[in-house]
């Protein structure tokens, strides 16, 4: 069996980093800080489609994104918690499956995050966005991720906190739990999900069962 895990709202949660590299991004071209609220409504995304969203002209977007990581980089770690119960839904997993993380975060930035929380021996693969083309809805990394793992299983589950983790799942024929803890609002989850819990262990309590 293979489980795979979003990170952002699903095993970590790094909004103040987030939210404080996006001020320091916007303050660093003199431009207006977006409300809270819509930047969380983006995260899950990639940074330049967030930076998009948030009204960045096309020909500055990459300029924003570059601020952001510089910053982001900085403070992530310092900043960045685990969700509850994170560690013991990964900890379960890996007595019952092989583990991977499927990330629109940068994969550079992800394997540091969980070294530092102590979680990243537990998983074979991370796919972060410079890893793919088109990252998620699109299911080229879950399908990236399942390439390097040495498991051949068609019993294959993502477990991520938005509609975009979920569509990845189908798209790439593999099941789909969302988790409510994250992002995503419970409404949206409920009609793209296979199944939905409260969180990630819930969400490996649930597979493990069947």
């Amino acid at each position: 069996m293979i489980i795979l895990f979003d990170l952002d709202g699903t095993l970590i949660d790094s909004t103040e980093a987030i939210l404080e590299s996006f001020s320091v991004a916007f303050k660093t071209f003199n431009d207006v800080v977006p409300d809270d609220s819509l930047i969380k409504a983006e995260i899950g995304h990639p940074l330049d489609h967030m930076f998009r969203t948030l009204g960045v002209e096309e020909e500055k977007v990459w300029e924003y994104v570059n601020a952001y990581k510089m910053h982001y980089r900085k403070i992530s770690c310092a900043k960045t918690i685990l969700l509850p119960n994170a560690t013991e839904a990964v900890m379960l997993a890996n007595t019952i499956a092989t583990l991977g993380v499927v990330t629109t975060k940068t994969a550079k930035y992800s394997i540091e995050l969980l070294e530092h929380m102590g979680l990243m021996q537990y998983f074979e693969v991370l796919i972060g966005r410079e890893d793919v083309l088109y990252p998620k809805p699109h299911p080229e990394p879950i399908q990236k991720a399942l390439a390097k793992l040495p498991t051949v299983t068609d019993k294959v589950w993502m477990i991520g906190d938005t509609c975009m983790d979920m569509y990845c799942a189908k798209e790439a024929n593999v099941g789909g739990i969302g988790v409510s803890c994250g992002y995503g609002t419970k409404e949206s989850l409920e009609k793209c999900s296979d199944k939905l819990c409260q969180n990630a262990l819930e969400a490996v309590q649930f597979i493990a069962k069947i």
